[in-house]
């Protein structure tokens, strides 16, 4: 392909990087702030540095505009509820008192107010916090981040665009407040917020921006008439201003459908469009709605969430196309490069061959600067990196490490019955009472116990050589010991080992598979300060060995009562790594879900009653377009079933989910068929419970009576009010105890006194029931 160089000089340009930067020093620098060790002044310093070290780097690797107001210190939505002044009652008197600590507060409560809700920013693993609105919210415009953050970039001689989230996206994301009725739209303030963005992009012209991006990823989303009514009167209002930047409306995740002429038309003067994945079919759709004449349009040709290298012939063939559909094209990524890890040069225990595979976000914009490079001056530009990369693409294509034989014989002999348990659930539940013998509210956790400075410094020094296996091994058994030792105090009634062993939820069962790769330093933003590195799916998969049976077994033979086993899904071992972009996602959980088998099996045959097999990733990898979910649901749930069909009746199967909309997928966890779901529900006051009992769910359940995503304890009374709601909606043979999510991350003092509090919780509700 010879592409010829285009009318207008392409340029180069990202949505947004990275935050953390190369050592997480974002992270330590907020942590060591709540610890107190570190000051307000030392903070802000560490995070003008980091902005200003990303802009550079940014300016040098050749992109021509940086984004400006993507960083942030916990949430990027969190940062606009504060500039539209959409402050909870409960947490003024905080933001009033000082706007560092208000904003924390809003992000994870303190002992007395309780935070916004969180979930999950569309499909992604990225939790943004909930907006809070009712009919009596009043906006009001402060751009003191934007405009701070742009002048910062201005001073350093750089072109930049701010980046804020789109006003429709905002109110589409946002909630009816506490105590406003649920039926309440939020979308009915729109009239009421575009002055204050109206205000807001003043601000930002005044200080000197050119241009200022709306984002607007919930319009990929099916809407509604009416819905996209509001879009075309909120950009008809915004495009009419007179005093305002030029206006870059941004969608990505999906592609735009039936949103994409009502933002053509828009009186904008661009459009940034995704067009990598199920989203290449805005290519189409630009050209049924006559293109863009007269707009400039920013092409997110390289996958802004996935670590693959972009196949830059193939992508120089679609902005060639653009090029007949608007005035300007300009290069991106799909979305933010927030979705990605750093700098893939960093990883020095990975076969350089393979590494040449991988594209995080450094090597992203080096990939949108070539292309850019070659769309304004030909490809013969860039002869030397097209040949690389070709080379690249065939030897990932031609390596024994994507294909295992028997793997492939394994999955294509799987049939029906495989995905299926031998009885019923209410014949399973009969024999699991019997053999379990648990009180009507049984109490349990999630799974992980807090993972302590000596449990990180001993897996550390393991690493290192400090310490040998068997001295690591000893420390992780005292753990264990401590663990159990401390639930059957407390007086819960299942019980687990509290996974000392293990560094990340994925990533552990990630390092004992065959075709996963992991990473050193690929750590990626989850949520607030809490980072992951999400392994790399990069081949077939299998399970040489038993994984988790020798510490669970281990665990129960320090107890009488039942230790539950832990694994990862299927689903969320997909979700929560950097799959592989060259088979099917169907395909490739099949495979996971037989090396799990293998897993659930063995941990059967040792004498585990009760196995739990955590899917908190389902609902968040629902594609975006309801088209397109009865087919993901469909080998999503099966691999699950699969994971588990192989089990006794009398073996108890658990999954967990958190942080999610589950009411759409109420019909999906029924066909999970597990006797035991544990969902996230302190936040969202039990919603979920409802749901289950509006669907008619028929199994067991424990909506989550402990937000384990804040510091504050949760008193007795508290957890005690939340269970009675739930028995509002589940009966009490049916319903469960325990916290939203694991307790990794929470310190020992306040899980002590959290779960201490949630099993006196489960006896004073147990002491009312008529059963008693």
């Amino acid at each position: 392909m010879t592409t010829k160089p285009a009318a207008a000089a392409a340029r180069a340009t990202v949505y947004g990087y990275p935050r953390q930067g190369q050592h997480r020093e974002l992270k330590k620098a907020i942590e060591g702030y709540w610890k107190g060790r570190v000051t307000a002044d030392a903070l802000r310093a560490t995070t003008a540095e980091l902005r200003r070290t990303h802009w550079l780097r940014l300016a040098e690797a050749g992109i021509h505009e940086v984004p400006t107001g993507d960083f942030s210190l916990y949430d990027h939505v969190l940062d606009t509820t504060v500039m539209v002044g959409a402050i909870p009652e409960r947490h003024r008197d905080a933001v009033a008192a000082g706007p560092l600590d208000g904003l924390f507060a809003m992000a994870r409560g303190t002992q007395d107010v309780a935070p916004l809700e969180m979930t999950k920013w569309f499909d992604t693993n990225y939790h943004y916090l909930v907006p809070e609105l009712g009919p009596d919210t009043v906006f009001t415009a402060d751009s003191g981040k934007q405009v701070g953050e742009l002048a910062e970039a201005l001073s350093l001689g750089l072109t930049a665009r701010p980046v804020l989230v789109g006003p429709v996206t905002y109110l589409l994301l946002a909630k009816p407040a506490p105590g406003v009725a649920a039926d309440f739209d939020p979308l009915t303030l729109l009239d009421r917020l575009l002055p204050v963005y109206a205000e807001v992009l003043a601000d930002l012209r005044a200080a000197g921006a050119t241009w200022v991006q709306l984002d607007e990823p919930a319009l990929v989303q099916d809407r509604t008439p009416a819905e996209l009514n509001a879009a075309a009167r909120a950009y008809r209002d915004l495009g009419g201003l007179a005093d305002r930047p030029k206006l870059l409306v941004a969608s990505y995740f999906d592609r735009l459908g039936e949103a994409l002429p009502v933002l053509a038309k828009a009186p904008v003067e661009g459009l940034a469009l995704d067009f990598t994945g199920s989203a290449a079919a805005n290519l189409d759709g630009l050209a049924a709605v006559g293109g863009l004449p007269g707009k400039r349009l920013v092409a997110g040709v390289v996958d802004g969430r996935n670590i693959w290298v972009n196949d830059l012939t193939k992508s120089l063939t679609t902005l060639g196309t653009l090029l007949g559909l608007a005035d300007r094209v300009d290069v991106s990524a799909s979305c933010s490069l927030l979705h990605v890890p750093l700098d893939a040069t960093a990883e020095r225990d990975i076969d350089p061959q393979i590494l040449r595979w991988l594209a995080f976000a450094r090597q992203k914009t080096a990939e949108i600067v070539t292309l850019a490079k070659g769309l304004a001056h030909g490809t013969s530009a860039i002869t030397a990196e097209l040949a690389a990369n070709r080379a690249d693409l065939a030897s990932r294509a031609e390596s024994p490490l994507t294909r295992d034989p028997a793997v492939r014989a394994r999955t294509g002999a799987v049939s029906a019955a495989d995905a299926r348990r031998s009885q019923p659930y209410a014949e399973r539940a009969v024999a699991q009472h019997a053999h379990l013998g648990l009180p009507l509210l049984p109490t349990t956790t999630i799974g992980s116990f807090p993972q302590t400075t000596e449990l990180r410094t001993a897996r550390a020094d393991l690493r290192a050589s400090r310490i040998d296996t068997a001295g690591y091994e000893e420390r992780v058994k005292a753990e264990i010991q401590e663990v159990i030792a401390f639930q059957e105090k407390t007086g819960l009634d299942v019980l687990v080992h509290g996974e000392p062993e293990r560094n990340d939820m994925v990533q552990y069962f990630a390092e004992q598979l065959t075709g996963y790769l992991a990473t050193q330093h690929g750590w990626v933003q989850s949520y607030g300060t809490r980072y992951v590195r999400p392994p790399i799916l990069a081949g077939d998969i299998s399970r040489p060995t038993p994984m988790t049976v020798r510490w669970t077994t281990y665990a129960q033979s320090l107890t009488h009562r039942p230790v539950k086993g832990m694994l990862t899904g299927p689903v969320t071992m997909l979700a929560w790594s950097f799959v592989r972009d060259d088979q099917p996602l169907g395909e490739t959980a099949r495979q996971v879900a037989l090396a799990l088998r293998d897993e659930v099996d063995d941990l059967e045959a040792a004498g585990t009653s009760v196995i739990q097999v955590d899917e908190p990733a389902l609902r968040e990898t629902l594609p975006l377009r309801r088209a397109d979910h009865p087919e993901y649901l469909a080998w999503a749930t099966e691999a699950f079933r699969l994971s588990t069909g192989g089990v006794r009746p009398d073996t108890q199967i658990h999954t967990h989910m958190c942080y999610a909309e589950f009411g759409d997928i109420v019909r999906a966890i029924d066909d999970l068929d597990a006797d035991v779901i544990s969902l996230e529900a302190a936040r969202s006051h039990m919603q979920v419970a409802r749901e289950l009992a509006a669907h008619g769910y028929p199994r067991e359940a424990g909506p989550g009576v402990y937000d384990i995503h804040s510091p504050r304890v949760p008193s007795a009374e508290e957890a005690a009010e939340l269970l009675r709601t739930g028995l509002k909606a589940i009966p009490a043979e049916r319903l469960w105890v325990n916290p939203d999510c694991g307790l990794k991350t929470r310190g020992w003092p306040e899980t002590r006194a959290s779960l201490e509090n949630l099993v006196a919780a489960a006896r004073t509700v147990r002491s009312e029931l008529p059963a008693s």
